[in-house]
């Protein structure tokens, strides 16, 4: 019986060879031949002579590419039935999908390849034709037998008819399962995104010809790529598989749940009444994805956040809604853990002034358009600036002057955060030596600069380093703040990070306290010098008693951890005059003195000998500000 054959088409012979390397061993021990080609005519000419079990096509091809060829293998009777997967580097390029679908595509493969993953989807369709090859093997023999039987006897007819008929439902049996393969996600047995595309077209042409409504829900994982890039691709397929089940067990009979690709799925939900009919869909979702997932040893905390289109009001085609509740999804993301969010207008010019802002950033770094602006930090009994926090401020040519906080989270999207992270560091330690230079005041002040969760990731200990050693700066001037938010969401990998950096001799803050939800053991683990409150916290304080409870909370444990405790946010005297009595270390805020260029903030120091900050305090002494240094 013959073997079956496997086609790899890579127009880079490394690509090709690297791939073929990868099947070598599984084609042995499995029973298959691989058959190479250089380009998309070879292996039309290859498709011509051959049947194949699968194709593992490229994209981006010369001449011919893999769309294409995949077009004309699929127009020849003899491989019109040929699974094709598309191996791209494209991981993010939708347009991209659809097409390689509606090319006939089966699967996708997303270089870098993983192994294993390569290897049991190529066996998927290996198996699939060995029983193919078998059947026809035995098809065949039973023509023959057929032909032998008319000069036999009757009485075996039965027996030869039982076995035709055995042989027809193991056929049939297989042909289901090749339908299996081609509309369904191999990894949790929901419709794929082919197969969800096609469900959408119908149901969006059934609902114009009745006038009804239908929605479209968009979920995403939160934390996926955290727990997935921590413990494992197995850890996070079983996670997936998990949050499959909830999903399927929290959405009507009539529904249609399909995975995308990674952790996206969709919903698609006919037969409503009015939208609420979709937001309690949507809550039970969430619902069904608040208790932890237990997997091996592990309990993981995971949620869903789901945005909603309705048609006919927010689309009537497939890509349209799929769009539009892709990008309410992601604005629920931004709210908190386990959102919803409908789709309206505003999202979109949202949206477009967003792409505006990223496109306007990428040229920021040359146009020199970015400045940092420093506001000192008081310690609360001496009345002496003890630091500078380092805050950044973008000089937009269209915008006038913005904080951190309307672009950082734009800039983290675009990939362009730890360009600036990198720049803000260099800027702030090229400002401390300025400073010790030039025997300022402020030289021996430590500067505290915020970080972010992709500076961890990219090797934060050896830039830290390399900066110091370029401005010959002491660690000791330099302070590093993170959000407690960003902080619990990979603790271990950024524990460990840490722990390096404080070694060094820099000290670790963590920023906007009590909104992250540390626990205290955590706060024990970590290697950190100071707590800085969240100004969510002072800027009720005085007005309501539980704010004034939980700052000072706030401030015994970290006495009882031995760390310094920094109040952000500080506007009024009443406000001081609480965090006096409450006996916490450092003050910062617009009341002390708002955030200033570097030399404004030098320059009013030594403009401020006749306005005091004891004064502003309403305190019986006559320090001045520039007498606190």
């Amino acid at each position: 019986m013959l073997r079956p054959k496997v086609l790899i088409v890579n127009d880079h012979p490394a690509s090709l060879l690297a791939l073929e390397s990868l099947l070598t061993h599984t084609a042995k021990e499995n029973g298959f031949d691989i058959v190479t080609a250089q380009s998309g005519r070879e292996a039309l000419r290859h498709v011509l002579h051959h049947q194949f079990a699968t194709i593992l096509l490229d994209i981006s091809m010369p001449e011919m590419d893999g769309f294409e060829t995949a077009e004309i293998i699929h127009s020849h009777p003899r491989s019109a039935s040929v699974p094709i997967i598309f191996v791209t580097a494209h991981h993010d390029d939708e347009m991209n999908r659809l097409k390689g679908y509606q090319k006939g595509a089966v699967d996708y493969l997303f270089i870098p390849v993983i192994p294993q993953v390569l290897q049991n989807k190529v066996l998927v369709f290996v198996e699939l034709a060995k029983k193919n090859l078998q059947l026809q093997y035995q098809t065949n023999q039973l023509e023959e037998l057929n032909r032998d039987l008319q000069v036999k006897q009757m009485q075996d007819l039965k027996k030869i008819n039982a076995a035709l008929e055995a042989e027809i439902i193991e056929r049939r049996q297989a042909e289901e399962r090749a339908h299996n393969l081609a509309t369904r996600d191999a990894l949790t047995g929901l419709l794929n995104r082919r197969s969800l595309v096609e469900h959408l077209k119908e149901a969006i042409a059934r609902a114009k010809r009745q006038k009804k409504s239908l929605a479209v829900l968009f979920l995403d994982m939160d934390r996926f790529k955290s727990i997935n890039d921590t413990l494992g691709h197995d850890v996070g397929d079983d996670l997936l598989i998990q949050v499959a089940k909830r999903i399927n067990g929290a959405v009507r009979g009539s529904d249609i749940v399909g995975r995308l690709g990674g952790d996206e799925f969709v919903v698609l939900m006919e037969g409503m009444q009015s939208y609420q009919d979709a937001a309690v869909l949507a809550k039970k979702i969430v619902q069904a994805n608040t208790p932890p997932c237990a997997i091996g040893l592990h309990s993981l905390n995971t949620s869903v956040s789901i945005g909603i289109s309705l048609f006919p009001q927010d689309g009537d085609t497939v890509q349209t809604l799929m769009k539009n509740a892709d990008l309410a999804m992601y604005h629920a993301k931004q709210q908190s853990r386990g959102s919803v969010q409908f789709f309206h207008e505003e999202l979109n010019k949202r949206l477009l002034e967003r792409i505006q802002l990223e496109q306007e950033m990428q040229y920021a770094l040359e146009k020199n358009e970015f400045e940092l602006y420093y506001q000192p930090k008081v310690d609360i009994l001496s009345n002496q600036i003890i630091g500078i926090e380092a805050l950044l401020r973008w000089h937009h040519p269209r915008l006038g002057l913005i904080t951190g906080a309307d672009f950082i989270s734009a800039a983290a999207d675009s990939g362009q955060l730890i360009s600036i992270g990198e720049w803000v560091m260099n800027a702030a330690c090229e400002q401390a030596r300025h400073w010790h230079d030039n025997n300022s005041d402020l030289g021996g002040l430590p500067i505290a600069i915020n970080i972010a969760i992709p500076q961890v990731y990219a090797g934060l200990p050896s830039t830290l380093h390399r900066t110091l050693h370029k401005y010959d700066i002491l660690p000791s001037l330099i302070q590093l703040e993170i959000t407690e938010s960003l902080l619990i969401r990979d603790l271990e990998m950024v524990t460990s990070v840490l722990r390096e950096i404080s070694e060094s001799g820099i000290s670790i803050a963590i920023d906007d306290f009590g909104t992250g939800y540390s626990s205290l053991s955590v706060l024990k683990a970590l290697p950190i010098d100071i707590l800085k409150i969240d100004q969510s916290f002072i800027r009720d304080l005085g007005k309501t008693h539980s704010d004034t409870t939980i700052v000072a909370a706030i401030i015994n444990m970290a006495r009882a951890l031995a760390v310094r405790v920094v109040a952000e946010g500080v506007e009024t005297k009443e406000q001081l005059a609480i965090l006096r009595s409450l006996e916490c270390d450092e003050v910062q805020g617009f009341y002390i003195c708002q955030p200033l260029p570097a030399d404004a903030l030098a320059q009013q120091l030594l403009q401020t000998t006749s306005v005091c900050v004891e004064q502003q305090m309403n305190l019986h002494s006559s320090f001045c500000l520039k007498h606190i240094l």
